[in-house]
Protein backbone atom coordinates (compact mmCIF):
# COMPACT_ATOMS: atom_id res chain seq x y z
CA UNK A 1 0.00 0.00 0.00
CA UNK A 2 3.23 2.64 -0.22
CA UNK A 3 2.63 5.58 -1.68
CA UNK A 4 -1.09 4.73 -2.24
CA UNK A 5 -3.82 7.48 -2.02
CA UNK A 6 -6.91 6.84 0.19
CA UNK A 7 -9.85 8.78 1.81
CA UNK A 8 -9.58 10.07 5.63
CA UNK A 9 -12.72 7.40 6.06
CA UNK A 10 -10.61 4.78 4.91
CA UNK A 11 -7.48 5.82 6.98
CA UNK A 12 -9.73 5.80 10.60
CA UNK A 13 -11.85 2.53 9.88
CA UNK A 14 -9.00 -0.23 8.48
CA UNK A 15 -6.09 1.22 11.08
CA UNK A 16 -2.11 1.23 10.10
CA UNK A 17 -1.69 -2.04 11.15
CA UNK A 18 -0.09 -4.02 8.95
CA UNK A 19 2.36 -5.00 6.21
CA UNK A 20 5.93 -6.60 5.52
CA UNK A 21 7.60 -3.20 6.24
CA UNK A 22 7.23 0.35 7.30
CA UNK A 23 4.21 1.28 5.03
CA UNK A 24 2.79 5.38 4.52
CA UNK A 25 -0.64 6.67 2.99
CA UNK A 26 -1.02 9.87 1.41
CA UNK A 27 -4.77 11.84 2.23
CA UNK A 28 -4.80 14.41 -0.51
CA UNK A 29 -7.80 16.26 -0.99
CA UNK A 30 -9.70 16.24 -4.52
CA UNK A 31 -11.36 19.97 -5.73
CA UNK A 32 -11.83 23.63 -5.02
CA UNK A 33 -9.40 26.29 -7.16
CA UNK A 34 -6.22 26.98 -6.50
CA UNK A 35 -6.12 30.19 -4.05
CA UNK A 36 -4.42 33.00 -4.40
CA UNK A 37 -0.65 33.56 -4.29
CA UNK A 38 2.13 36.70 -4.48
CA UNK A 39 5.01 34.07 -5.99
CA UNK A 40 3.48 33.38 -9.15
CA UNK A 41 5.35 31.60 -11.56
CA UNK A 42 8.64 31.71 -11.23
CA UNK A 43 8.89 28.85 -8.57
CA UNK A 44 10.14 30.68 -5.31
CA UNK A 45 8.39 29.34 -2.16
CA UNK A 46 8.11 30.09 1.09
CA UNK A 47 8.16 27.15 4.24
CA UNK A 48 7.20 26.94 7.49
CA UNK A 49 8.08 24.37 10.09
CA UNK A 50 7.23 24.38 13.83
CA UNK A 51 10.64 24.88 15.78
CA UNK A 52 14.13 27.09 15.19
CA UNK A 53 16.75 28.20 17.72
CA UNK A 54 19.37 30.29 17.50
CA UNK A 55 21.07 27.02 17.94
CA UNK A 56 20.38 26.46 13.99
CA UNK A 57 22.79 25.21 12.62
CA UNK A 58 24.62 24.71 8.85
CA UNK A 59 26.55 21.46 10.26
CA UNK A 60 25.16 18.71 9.39
CA UNK A 61 26.72 16.76 12.03
CA UNK A 62 25.28 18.75 14.90
CA UNK A 63 21.08 18.96 13.43
CA UNK A 64 19.04 18.96 15.92
CA UNK A 65 15.41 19.94 15.00
CA UNK A 66 13.36 19.79 11.88
CA UNK A 67 14.35 22.68 10.30
CA UNK A 68 18.44 21.92 10.52
CA UNK A 69 17.16 18.82 8.98
CA UNK A 70 15.68 20.38 6.15
CA UNK A 71 18.02 23.01 5.90
CA UNK A 72 20.90 20.61 5.51
CA UNK A 73 19.06 18.45 2.79
CA UNK A 74 18.52 21.35 0.61
CA UNK A 75 22.53 22.23 0.68
CA UNK A 76 24.06 18.99 0.89
CA UNK A 77 24.02 15.25 -0.51
CA UNK A 78 24.26 11.90 2.03
CA UNK A 79 26.44 8.95 -0.03
CA UNK A 80 22.88 7.40 0.21
CA UNK A 81 19.17 8.82 -0.25
CA UNK A 82 15.49 7.70 1.10
CA UNK A 83 13.40 9.35 -0.63
CA UNK A 84 10.08 7.33 -0.63
CA UNK A 85 7.81 4.43 1.42
CA UNK A 86 9.65 2.01 1.25
CA UNK A 87 12.52 3.07 3.44
CA UNK A 88 14.99 1.49 1.20
CA UNK A 89 18.47 3.49 0.60
CA UNK A 90 19.27 4.68 -3.17
CA UNK A 91 22.80 6.05 -5.09
CA UNK A 92 23.30 9.45 -4.31
CA UNK A 93 26.87 10.77 -3.87
CA UNK A 94 27.66 6.67 -3.69
CA UNK A 95 26.56 5.04 -7.17
CA UNK A 96 27.04 1.72 -5.49
CA UNK A 97 28.32 -0.16 -2.88
CA UNK A 98 28.86 -3.57 -1.42
CA UNK A 99 30.12 -5.95 1.47
CA UNK A 100 30.34 -9.84 1.48
CA UNK A 101 30.69 -9.69 6.03
CA UNK A 102 28.32 -6.30 6.37
CA UNK A 103 31.36 -5.35 8.33
CA UNK A 104 33.96 -3.88 5.35
CA UNK A 105 32.25 -1.89 3.16
CA UNK A 106 33.00 -0.19 -0.14
CA UNK A 107 31.75 2.87 -1.78
CA UNK A 108 32.23 3.87 -5.17
CA UNK A 109 31.30 7.80 -5.81
CA UNK A 110 29.68 9.50 -8.87
CA UNK A 111 32.10 11.07 -10.87
CA UNK A 112 32.16 15.04 -11.72
CA UNK A 113 30.10 16.35 -8.79
CA UNK A 114 31.14 19.48 -7.89
CA UNK A 115 30.47 21.80 -4.42
CA UNK A 116 29.16 24.81 -4.61
CA UNK A 117 32.55 26.44 -4.92
CA UNK A 118 33.30 24.55 -8.19
CA UNK A 119 35.62 21.73 -6.72
CA UNK A 120 35.25 18.53 -7.03
CA UNK A 121 33.81 15.67 -4.68
CA UNK A 122 36.37 13.35 -4.11
CA UNK A 123 36.97 10.60 -1.30
CA UNK A 124 38.93 13.09 0.72
CA UNK A 125 35.81 14.94 1.28
CA UNK A 126 33.77 11.67 2.37
CA UNK A 127 36.38 10.54 4.59
CA UNK A 128 36.99 14.30 5.77
CA UNK A 129 32.77 14.09 6.54
CA UNK A 130 32.54 10.94 8.45
CA UNK A 131 35.75 10.63 10.23
CA UNK A 132 34.69 14.46 11.47
CA UNK A 133 32.25 12.34 14.03
CA UNK A 134 34.57 11.31 16.06
CA UNK A 135 35.66 14.45 17.09
CA UNK A 136 34.59 15.22 20.95
CA UNK A 137 34.28 18.99 20.50
CA UNK A 138 32.21 18.51 17.31
CA UNK A 139 29.43 17.38 19.07
CA UNK A 140 27.96 15.40 16.63
CA UNK A 141 24.61 13.85 16.51
CA UNK A 142 25.59 10.67 15.32
CA UNK A 143 28.84 9.99 17.71
CA UNK A 144 27.22 7.52 19.54
CA UNK A 145 27.07 5.76 15.83
CA UNK A 146 30.21 7.09 14.46
CA UNK A 147 31.84 4.85 16.98
CA UNK A 148 31.10 1.90 14.74
CA UNK A 149 33.64 3.42 12.19
CA UNK A 150 36.81 1.28 12.73
CA UNK A 151 38.34 2.95 10.08
CA UNK A 152 37.28 5.30 6.73
CA UNK A 153 39.70 5.37 4.23
CA UNK A 154 39.92 6.28 0.46
CA UNK A 155 40.37 3.86 -2.16
CA UNK A 156 41.60 6.42 -5.13
CA UNK A 157 40.07 9.20 -5.67
CA UNK A 158 36.29 8.15 -6.12
CA UNK A 159 36.25 5.59 -3.65
CA UNK A 160 35.75 5.18 -0.22
CA UNK A 161 36.20 1.86 2.21
CA UNK A 162 34.31 1.77 5.22
CA UNK A 163 35.84 -0.74 8.15
CA UNK A 164 33.41 -1.37 10.73
CA UNK A 165 33.90 -2.28 14.78
CA UNK A 166 31.34 -5.02 14.63
CA UNK A 167 29.11 -6.23 11.30
CA UNK A 168 26.08 -3.62 10.68
CA UNK A 169 23.77 -4.79 7.89
CA UNK A 170 21.85 -1.05 7.77
CA UNK A 171 24.94 1.17 6.99
CA UNK A 172 23.82 2.43 3.44
CA UNK A 173 20.06 3.25 5.47
CA UNK A 174 22.40 4.82 8.12
CA UNK A 175 24.27 7.19 5.95
CA UNK A 176 20.91 8.24 4.66
CA UNK A 177 20.61 10.29 7.49
CA UNK A 178 20.96 14.20 7.68
CA UNK A 179 24.06 14.05 9.88
CA UNK A 180 25.81 12.09 7.84
CA UNK A 181 25.88 14.76 4.67
CA UNK A 182 29.08 15.36 2.95
CA UNK A 183 30.97 18.50 4.02
CA UNK A 184 34.36 19.54 1.88
CA UNK A 185 37.13 18.02 3.05
CA UNK A 186 38.80 20.50 6.00
CA UNK A 187 35.37 22.24 6.39
CA UNK A 188 35.38 22.58 10.42
CA UNK A 189 32.90 24.74 10.26
CA UNK A 190 30.14 24.04 7.37
CA UNK A 191 29.07 27.09 5.94
CA UNK A 192 26.72 25.26 3.56
CA UNK A 193 28.88 24.79 0.93
CA UNK A 194 27.75 21.34 -0.59
CA UNK A 195 27.02 19.44 -3.47
CA UNK A 196 23.16 19.46 -2.91
CA UNK A 197 20.51 20.97 -4.78
CA UNK A 198 20.19 24.42 -3.63
CA UNK A 199 22.75 27.07 -2.89
CA UNK A 200 22.76 29.39 0.23
CA UNK A 201 21.57 32.97 -0.64
CA UNK A 202 21.00 33.84 3.70
CA UNK A 203 21.19 32.16 6.75
CA UNK A 204 19.70 34.19 9.87
CA UNK A 205 19.75 31.15 12.79
CA UNK A 206 16.46 30.97 14.24
CA UNK A 207 15.04 33.30 11.88
CA UNK A 208 14.94 32.42 8.23
CA UNK A 209 17.17 30.68 5.75
CA UNK A 210 16.95 31.77 2.06
CA UNK A 211 18.50 28.91 -0.76
CA UNK A 212 18.60 29.56 -4.69
CA UNK A 213 18.56 26.78 -7.41
CA UNK A 214 22.27 25.08 -7.82
CA UNK A 215 22.00 25.54 -11.60
CA UNK A 216 25.51 23.21 -11.75
CA UNK A 217 23.59 20.32 -9.57
CA UNK A 218 24.72 16.62 -10.31
CA UNK A 219 20.81 15.35 -11.16
CA UNK A 220 19.58 15.98 -14.67
CA UNK A 221 16.28 18.09 -13.76
CA UNK A 222 16.63 18.75 -10.50
CA UNK A 223 15.51 20.89 -8.67
CA UNK A 224 12.40 22.87 -10.47
CA UNK A 225 12.23 25.25 -8.07
CA UNK A 226 14.09 28.82 -8.13
CA UNK A 227 14.37 29.93 -4.42
CA UNK A 228 13.10 28.71 -1.25
CA UNK A 229 12.68 30.35 2.07
CA UNK A 230 12.72 28.14 5.21
CA UNK A 231 11.19 29.80 8.28
CA UNK A 232 9.71 28.52 11.58
CA UNK A 233 6.07 29.92 12.97
CA UNK A 234 6.34 27.67 16.14
CA UNK A 235 2.24 27.93 16.69
CA UNK A 236 0.60 25.73 14.75
CA UNK A 237 -2.97 27.93 15.00
CA UNK A 238 -0.75 30.57 12.86
CA UNK A 239 0.87 27.75 10.42
CA UNK A 240 -2.45 27.13 8.92
CA UNK A 241 -3.34 30.81 9.25
CA UNK A 242 0.00 31.47 7.13
CA UNK A 243 -1.05 28.69 4.79
CA UNK A 244 -4.53 29.63 4.01
CA UNK A 245 -3.54 33.43 3.44
CA UNK A 246 -0.67 32.46 0.88
CA UNK A 247 2.09 33.80 3.33
CA UNK A 248 3.50 30.63 3.31
CA UNK A 249 2.54 27.67 0.17
CA UNK A 250 4.08 24.73 2.54
CA UNK A 251 3.32 23.70 6.36
CA UNK A 252 4.93 21.00 8.82
CA UNK A 253 3.44 19.19 11.73
CA UNK A 254 0.08 20.30 12.00
CA UNK A 255 -2.59 19.24 14.33
CA UNK A 256 -5.32 16.71 13.34
CA UNK A 257 -7.97 18.89 14.41
CA UNK A 258 -7.03 21.88 11.91
CA UNK A 259 -6.75 19.19 8.95
CA UNK A 260 -10.79 20.25 8.60
CA UNK A 261 -9.78 23.66 8.39
CA UNK A 262 -7.12 22.58 4.99
CA UNK A 263 -10.27 20.45 3.52
CA UNK A 264 -12.95 23.33 3.72
CA UNK A 265 -10.07 26.02 2.03
CA UNK A 266 -9.93 26.18 -2.22
CA UNK A 267 -6.87 25.39 -3.57
CA UNK A 268 -4.83 23.27 -0.57
CA UNK A 269 -4.05 19.68 -0.28
CA UNK A 270 -3.46 17.40 2.97
CA UNK A 271 -0.53 14.82 2.89
CA UNK A 272 -1.42 12.42 6.14
CA UNK A 273 1.62 10.21 6.60
CA UNK A 274 2.00 7.33 9.38
CA UNK A 275 5.02 7.04 10.50
CA UNK A 276 6.65 5.99 13.97
CA UNK A 277 7.24 9.81 15.46
CA UNK A 278 6.10 9.94 18.72
CA UNK A 279 6.00 12.17 21.78
CA UNK A 280 7.01 10.37 25.08
CA UNK A 281 6.56 10.70 29.10
CA UNK A 282 10.34 10.67 30.35
CA UNK A 283 10.51 9.27 33.73
CA UNK A 284 14.33 10.01 34.65
CA UNK A 285 15.99 6.71 36.06
CA UNK A 286 19.34 8.09 37.67
CA UNK A 287 17.16 9.93 40.48
CA UNK A 288 14.37 9.82 42.56
CA UNK A 289 11.76 9.08 43.16
CA UNK A 290 10.67 8.57 39.32
CA UNK A 291 13.88 5.97 39.11
CA UNK A 292 10.92 3.87 40.96
CA UNK A 293 10.16 0.94 39.11
CA UNK A 294 6.57 0.93 40.85
CA UNK A 295 5.79 4.69 39.98
CA UNK A 296 7.06 3.65 36.31
CA UNK A 297 4.23 0.92 36.55
CA UNK A 298 1.84 3.13 38.04
CA UNK A 299 2.40 5.80 34.94
CA UNK A 300 1.83 3.30 32.54
CA UNK A 301 -1.31 1.98 33.45
CA UNK A 302 -2.46 5.36 33.76
CA UNK A 303 -2.90 6.05 30.42
CA UNK A 304 -6.18 5.74 28.25
CA UNK A 305 -4.38 5.51 24.48
CA UNK A 306 -7.47 5.07 22.67
CA UNK A 307 -8.60 8.42 24.72
CA UNK A 308 -5.30 9.99 23.42
CA UNK A 309 -6.15 8.66 19.83
CA UNK A 310 -9.48 10.11 19.78
CA UNK A 311 -9.47 13.29 21.53
CA UNK A 312 -5.82 14.81 20.53
CA UNK A 313 -5.09 12.90 17.04
CA UNK A 314 -8.87 12.29 15.54
CA UNK A 315 -8.27 8.93 15.62
CA UNK A 316 -4.95 9.53 12.89
CA UNK A 317 -2.15 7.78 15.12
CA UNK A 318 -1.40 4.47 15.96
CA UNK A 319 -1.80 3.28 19.43
CA UNK A 320 1.75 2.38 21.07
CA UNK A 321 2.92 -0.18 23.71
CA UNK A 322 5.66 1.68 25.74
CA UNK A 323 8.54 0.87 23.44
CA UNK A 324 9.55 2.38 20.28
CA UNK A 325 8.88 0.04 17.47
CA UNK A 326 5.23 0.56 15.99
CA UNK A 327 3.36 -2.27 14.68
CA UNK A 328 3.98 -1.69 10.90
CA UNK A 329 7.14 -2.14 11.57
CA UNK A 330 8.12 -5.54 10.49
CA UNK A 331 10.51 -6.19 13.51
CA UNK A 332 7.38 -5.61 15.79
CA UNK A 333 6.55 -8.04 18.47
CA UNK A 334 3.15 -8.46 18.59
CA UNK A 335 3.26 -11.06 21.64
CA UNK A 336 4.16 -7.91 24.29
CA UNK A 337 1.00 -8.02 26.39
CA UNK A 338 -0.68 -4.27 25.37
CA UNK A 339 -0.08 -1.31 28.69
CA UNK A 340 -3.91 -0.20 29.23
CA UNK A 341 -5.82 1.68 31.67
CA UNK A 342 -5.67 0.20 34.26
CA UNK A 343 -6.11 2.25 37.58
CA UNK A 344 -6.57 -0.76 40.09
CA UNK A 345 -2.86 -1.90 38.97
CA UNK A 346 -1.48 2.10 38.78
CA UNK A 347 -3.05 2.91 42.36
CA UNK A 348 -1.26 -0.54 43.46
CA UNK A 349 2.09 0.31 41.89
CA UNK A 350 1.49 3.82 43.03
CA UNK A 351 1.17 2.98 46.64
CA UNK A 352 4.46 0.35 46.58
CA UNK A 353 6.35 3.49 45.45
CA UNK A 354 5.56 5.39 48.11
CA UNK A 355 4.54 8.24 46.83
CA UNK A 356 0.93 8.70 46.78
CA UNK A 357 0.11 12.27 47.61
CA UNK A 358 3.34 13.32 46.96
CA UNK A 359 3.25 16.57 44.71
CA UNK A 360 4.89 15.53 41.77
CA UNK A 361 5.92 18.66 38.77
CA UNK A 362 5.62 17.66 35.05
CA UNK A 363 7.24 19.72 32.37
CA UNK A 364 5.02 19.92 28.80
CA UNK A 365 4.97 22.10 25.76
CA UNK A 366 3.99 22.73 22.50
CA UNK A 367 7.59 21.98 21.43
CA UNK A 368 6.34 18.31 22.08
CA UNK A 369 3.29 17.53 20.26
CA UNK A 370 0.28 16.97 22.40
CA UNK A 371 2.35 16.75 25.47
CA UNK A 372 -0.24 19.27 27.47
CA UNK A 373 -3.09 17.71 26.83
CA UNK A 374 -1.60 14.08 27.29
CA UNK A 375 -0.10 15.64 30.37
CA UNK A 376 -3.83 17.47 31.64
CA UNK A 377 -5.18 13.77 31.03
CA UNK A 378 -2.59 12.31 33.16
CA UNK A 379 -3.29 14.38 35.65
CA UNK A 380 -6.92 13.71 35.90
CA UNK A 381 -6.51 10.30 35.91
CA UNK A 382 -3.72 10.77 38.69
CA UNK A 383 -5.87 12.12 40.87
CA UNK A 384 -8.29 9.20 41.17
CA UNK A 385 -5.61 7.00 42.52
CA UNK A 386 -3.76 9.54 44.38
CA UNK A 387 -0.84 10.82 41.83
CA UNK A 388 -0.77 14.34 42.09
CA UNK A 389 0.69 15.90 38.80
CA UNK A 390 1.30 19.27 38.60
CA UNK A 391 1.80 20.43 34.92
CA UNK A 392 3.86 22.78 34.13
CA UNK A 393 3.36 24.42 30.70
CA UNK A 394 6.55 25.85 29.65
CA UNK A 395 7.30 27.76 25.77
CA UNK A 396 8.11 26.07 22.81
CA UNK A 397 11.38 27.85 22.79
CA UNK A 398 14.13 27.03 24.45
CA UNK A 399 12.33 23.73 25.54
CA UNK A 400 14.50 21.07 24.08
CA UNK A 401 17.68 22.66 25.70
CA UNK A 402 16.04 23.81 29.16
CA UNK A 403 13.62 21.12 30.28
CA UNK A 404 14.24 18.02 27.54
CA UNK A 405 15.60 15.21 29.85
CA UNK A 406 16.18 18.06 32.51
CA UNK A 407 13.62 17.30 35.20
CA UNK A 408 12.67 13.90 36.80
CA UNK A 409 8.95 14.19 34.63
CA UNK A 410 9.44 15.96 31.14
CA UNK A 411 8.19 15.24 27.75
CA UNK A 412 10.27 13.95 24.56
CA UNK A 413 9.47 13.83 21.12
CA UNK A 414 10.93 11.81 18.83
CA UNK A 415 11.15 11.69 15.11
CA UNK A 416 10.82 8.95 13.18
CA UNK A 417 14.36 6.59 12.25
CA UNK A 418 14.28 3.88 9.33
CA UNK A 419 15.80 1.18 11.37
CA UNK A 420 15.01 -0.51 14.63
CA UNK A 421 18.72 -0.15 15.19
CA UNK A 422 19.62 3.82 14.48
CA UNK A 423 16.81 4.36 17.33
CA UNK A 424 17.68 1.94 19.89
CA UNK A 425 21.05 3.11 19.68
CA UNK A 426 20.17 6.66 20.01
CA UNK A 427 17.58 6.63 22.20
CA UNK A 428 17.68 3.39 24.51
CA UNK A 429 21.47 2.18 24.35
CA UNK A 430 22.95 2.88 27.98
CA UNK A 431 25.75 5.16 26.41
CA UNK A 432 23.34 7.12 24.11
CA UNK A 433 23.39 11.13 24.58
CA UNK A 434 19.46 11.00 24.06
CA UNK A 435 19.13 7.92 26.21
CA UNK A 436 15.88 10.15 27.72
CA UNK A 437 15.47 8.29 31.07
CA UNK A 438 19.15 7.48 31.80
CA UNK A 439 18.23 3.87 32.18
CA UNK A 440 20.53 1.07 31.96
CA UNK A 441 20.21 -2.25 30.90
CA UNK A 442 23.15 -4.59 30.06
CA UNK A 443 21.21 -7.20 28.33
CA UNK A 444 19.82 -4.90 26.52
CA UNK A 445 22.99 -3.22 25.37
CA UNK A 446 24.49 -7.03 23.71
CA UNK A 447 20.99 -7.48 22.18
CA UNK A 448 21.40 -4.35 20.55
CA UNK A 449 24.89 -5.27 19.31
CA UNK A 450 24.09 -8.50 18.29
CA UNK A 451 21.10 -7.81 16.07
CA UNK A 452 23.45 -4.86 14.52
CA UNK A 453 25.33 -7.95 12.89
CA UNK A 454 22.70 -10.73 12.12
CA UNK A 455 22.42 -11.88 9.04
CA UNK A 456 19.20 -13.56 9.60
CA UNK A 457 15.99 -11.23 9.36
CA UNK A 458 14.10 -14.11 11.36
CA UNK A 459 16.94 -14.20 13.88
CA UNK A 460 16.68 -10.09 14.03
CA UNK A 461 13.49 -9.99 14.32
CA UNK A 462 13.72 -12.53 18.04
CA UNK A 463 16.42 -10.30 18.98
CA UNK A 464 14.23 -6.72 18.43
CA UNK A 465 11.63 -8.51 19.75
CA UNK A 466 13.16 -9.00 23.17
CA UNK A 467 14.83 -5.97 23.19
CA UNK A 468 11.05 -4.57 22.55
CA UNK A 469 10.21 -6.12 25.76
CA UNK A 470 13.12 -5.00 28.29
CA UNK A 471 12.19 -1.33 27.04
CA UNK A 472 8.36 -2.11 27.40
CA UNK A 473 9.00 -3.55 31.06
CA UNK A 474 11.86 -1.68 32.41
CA UNK A 475 12.60 1.43 30.71
CA UNK A 476 11.59 4.75 32.08
CA UNK A 477 9.49 6.63 28.90
CA UNK A 478 5.94 6.28 28.18
CA UNK A 479 5.07 6.42 24.85
CA UNK A 480 1.16 6.32 24.12
CA UNK A 481 1.06 6.20 20.59
CA UNK A 482 2.60 7.01 17.14
CA UNK A 483 1.29 10.27 15.56
CA UNK A 484 1.01 10.23 11.90
CA UNK A 485 2.62 13.29 9.94
CA UNK A 486 0.40 15.94 8.33
CA UNK A 487 1.89 18.47 5.80
CA UNK A 488 -0.65 20.77 3.57
CA UNK A 489 0.22 22.80 0.91
CA UNK A 490 -0.70 24.93 -1.75
CA UNK A 491 -2.10 22.58 -4.72
CA UNK A 492 0.21 24.40 -6.95
CA UNK A 493 2.91 22.93 -5.57
CA UNK A 494 3.26 19.49 -7.13
CA UNK A 495 5.27 16.17 -6.51
CA UNK A 496 4.70 15.80 -3.03
CA UNK A 497 4.90 12.25 -1.99
CA UNK A 498 4.53 10.57 1.67
CA UNK A 499 8.15 9.11 3.30
CA UNK A 500 7.54 7.98 6.92
CA UNK A 501 11.00 9.69 8.10
CA UNK A 502 9.56 13.10 8.89
CA UNK A 503 7.75 15.81 7.52
CA UNK A 504 8.03 17.70 4.26
CA UNK A 505 9.00 14.37 2.70
CA UNK A 506 11.46 12.98 5.29
CA UNK A 507 12.66 16.69 4.59
CA UNK A 508 14.05 16.69 1.38
CA UNK A 509 10.72 17.70 -0.48
CA UNK A 510 13.59 20.42 -1.94
CA UNK A 511 14.93 18.46 -4.31
CA UNK A 512 10.98 16.73 -5.72
CA UNK A 513 8.56 19.16 -5.58
CA UNK A 514 8.09 21.93 -8.27
CA UNK A 515 5.35 24.74 -8.61
CA UNK A 516 2.64 24.98 -11.24
CA UNK A 517 0.39 28.09 -11.85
Amino acid sequence: MTGSIITRRALIGAGIAGGAGLAAWSLTRDGGAPSSSRNGSGGNIRVAAPSASTADTLDPAKGGLSTDYVRHFMLYNGLTTIDDGSLAPHPSLAESWESTDRVTWHFRLRKGVRFHDGSELTSADVVFSLRRHAVPALGSKMATIAEQFASVRADGRHGVTIELTGANADLPTILAQSHFLIVKDGADKPDGNGTGPFRLQQFSPGVRTLVVKNGEYWYPGRPALNSIELISIPDEVSRVNALLSGDVQLVMALNPRSTRRIENAPGHDLMITPSSLYTDLIMRQDTMPTGNPHFVQAIKHLVDRPLVNRSLFRNTATIANDHPIPPFHPFYNAEIPQNTLDLDKARWHLQQSGLSGVRLPVYASQAAEGSVDMASIMQEFGSRVGLNLAVNRVPADGYWSTHWMRHPLSFGNTNPRPTADLVFSLFYQSSADWNESGWKDERFDRLLVEARGEPDDLRRKDLYGEMQRIVHDKCGVMIPVFISLIDAFDKRLKGMRPVPLGGFMGYRFSEYVRWED
